[in-house]
């Protein structure tokens, strides 16, 4: 249901003019194959709101994917270090298919995505250099978060973090930007920190943007955290702007210092309401709003209070030892033969799954299951998929309790129908780095596979039998640094990773 076809017809009538082109990546060396296959939008984080992470590509089978191999002519150069996720963006009444990067020189661009020339590049402002933060580990930062595309009005929304005289003074700045040339919408960008309203302090220097924005019934939202470090009176935030009108705009905070919403995936939704992650806060006696997985209406406007909320019984705890559980953002699922089936999935840096039921989070300690899962931290981006008539969560992290002496740093784990639902390790694999990984299918469960790149270790894509953790074919290297919590991205007959300086790819097999 994600060929072409119904691209364009959801795309239709959203037409916009070609950008002049200001830059190309090489062109040197032919690419092995400009063959193209199933064209998927890739409008936000994990290609979906619900942040599942599986693709499906009647393409792809395990057979093709052990001969996918690198387009060494491919380059959608981009300056920077790139934390965020690239998006793919289908063409409509005459405007081109578009490959979406941002970074954190707060450059934007969009690309072909067959030849990696640049439509348009644009720098937003500068970015803040590492040495005008209290604290924080991305050097310099600008674009952290994954930005998020209207294809109805072929807009893509980010949060840039500049500074308009050296770094004396650092802004949150949310853009609106038209993908035709790059051109900023009327009403935009908004200076967060100057837009709330009095009483909500919102103090940029010690803010971070890291979680993926999310669109939902004409409302932007924007998750915040704080800076690696802990620095400052930093607070976990839900921005909500009127797309349609970005005067229009309010925002939840947690109620102590700390509870940053910081996983890559960021904002979720599913039936109505959007999810969000908060991590751990300090000082706090009673419940304020940390270490949880909330619920808000979507298509509102943040308000005081979340419409529901759950948080573990030993959330001080988990305070004190700083293991929160929002170093992941919530994967919304539907579970077929569970009691109840539509679930939320959240996974801390205390190594463990919690299943949630997301119309009821239920408030403090009432979780469906809980289980430990890993050894370590779980930090990164989680996916969701179905393989062999099983539903599975796969994730970053050194697995526990792994099956048949397997070890390694990348976890799947299999959810068991019941009521209520329940979890257990079904494989473990080396995916050697930080990356946070997606499925594909031909069909949605057959030849699943599990894809991942090693970020900051060895810099390579590796693919899995998504159902065994068996890898499939070679280690495929990207050709330059990728940073911790990308995430690849399948559309078009190639695999997209984003990395130190551009955006480069993979490419299917011609069948």
């Amino acid at each position: 249901m994600h060929v072409r076809s119904l691209s364009l017809l959801l795309l239709a009538g959203c037409g916009a003019a070609r950008g002049s082109a200001r830059g190309s990546g090489p062109a040197s060396t032919p690419p092995p194959s400009t063959a193209t296959g199933t064209v998927l939008p890739v409008l936000e984080h994990h290609a979906s709101p619900r942040r599942e992470g599986a693709y499906r590509v009647p393409e792809l089978t395990r057979a093709a994917a052990a001969r996918v191999q690198r387009d060494p002519g491919f380059l959608a150069a981009l300056p920077g270090a790139i934390y965020a996720q690239p998006l793919y963006v289908p063409g409509t009444g005459g405007a081109p298919d578009l490959l979406v990067a941002a970074s954190e020189a707060n450059a934007v661009g969009a690309f072909d995505p067959v030849t990696g020339k640049a439509a348009w590049t644009r720098t937003l402002g500068p970015p803040v250099k590492g040495s005008d933060l209290p604290c924080g580990n991305i050097d310099p930062l600008g674009i952290t978060g994954t930005p998020v595309v209207d294809p109805a009005t072929r807009t893509v929304y980010l949060d840039a973090m500049t500074t308009p005289d050296g770094g004396a003074t650092r802004r949150h700045l949310v853009f609106a930007l038209s993908l035709a040339d790059g051109t900023t919408r009327p009403g935009w960008p908004v200076d967060v920190g100057a837009a709330l309203a009095p009483g909500l302090t919102f103090d940029p220097s010690v803010q971070n943007q890291r979680g993926a924005l999310a669109l939902q019934g004409g409302v932007l939202y924007v998750p915040y955290g704080g800076h690696w470090g802990d620095c400052g009176a930093f607070r976990g935030w839900l921005v909500g702007l009127r797309a349609a009108d970005p005067a229009q705009r309010a925002a939840w905070r947690t109620g102590a210092r700390g509870g940053g919403s910081w996983g890559p995936s960021g904002v979720s939704s599913a039936g109505g309401r959007v999810f969000l992650a908060t991590g751990n806060t300090f000082g706090a006696s009673t419940w304020a709003g940390g270490e949880a997985v909330l619920s808000f209406t979507a298509g509102d406007l943040p308000g005081a209070a979340p419409l529901d909320w759950f948080a573990p019984s030993d959330w001080r705890d988990l305070d004190a030892g700083d293991v929160d559980i929002g170093g992941s953002g919530p994967i919304l699922v539907d579970l077929p033969g569970a009691t109840p089936s539509a679930l939320a999935v959240a996974l801390g840096k205390d190594g463990k799954i919690y299943l949630l039921d997301r119309a009821h989070l239920g408030n403090e300690g009432r979780q469906l299951a809980v289980k430990t899962v890993s050894s370590g931290e779980i930090i990164t981006a989680a996916a969701a998929y179905r393989a062999g008539g099983s539903t599975y969560v796969v994730f970053r992290g050194q697995g526990a309790g792994c099956p048949q002496g397997q070890s390694g740093d990348l976890t799947a784990v299999r959810l068991v129908p019941g009521g209520p639902p329940g979890v257990e390790v079904a494989w473990c694999a080396s995916e050697h780095g930080r990356g946070s990984p997606i499925a594909t299918s031909t069909d949605g469960a057959a030849e699943a596979v599990v894809w991942a790149v090693g970020a900051e270790g060895d810099d390579a894509l590796h693919a899995f039998a998504a159902d065994t953790g068996v890898p499939i074919g070679a280690a495929l290297g990207v050709g330059a640094q990728v940073k911790r919590f990308q995430s690849p991205i399948v559309s078009n007959g190639r695999i997209y990773v984003a990395a130190q300086g551009g955006v480069r790819a993979f490419v299917l097999p011609s069948r």
